[in-house]
């Protein structure tokens, strides 16, 4: 018999701000900006597209297209998306080694 694999969405286990929070922290420490504009698709995803894309004034269609795996989103549609989901971009000077 053969087993049916079916695609594993993470934001399906985003259900708390803690949650999306942690996973945030942890694609920005990987200082991958594409996996990072990857993750923040995922939030808002996790969030509801519709709602991010009320708060935003962007179109679902464009927030899909920018936060796909081959998309490039703008800062300024990553800041929007950012301050919707409630996530703030600090900077902070690294401790010394």
């Amino acid at each position: 018999m053969t087993e049916k694999l079916t695609t594993y969405d993470p934001a399906e286990d985003l259900t708390s701000d803690e949650a999306m929070a942690l996973f945030m922290a942890e694609a920005f420490q990987t200082n991958d900006a594409g996996y990072i504009a990857h993750a923040l698709g995922v939030v808002a995803r996790a969030k509801g597209m519709t709602q991010i894309a009320g708060q935003t004034g962007l179109s679902r269609e464009q927030l899909y297209r920018s936060f796909s795996e081959n998309g490039n989103p703008t800062l300024k549609t990553t800041l929007a998306v950012m301050k919707a989901l409630g996530i703030e971009l600090t900077a902070k000077v690294p401790a010394a080694a």
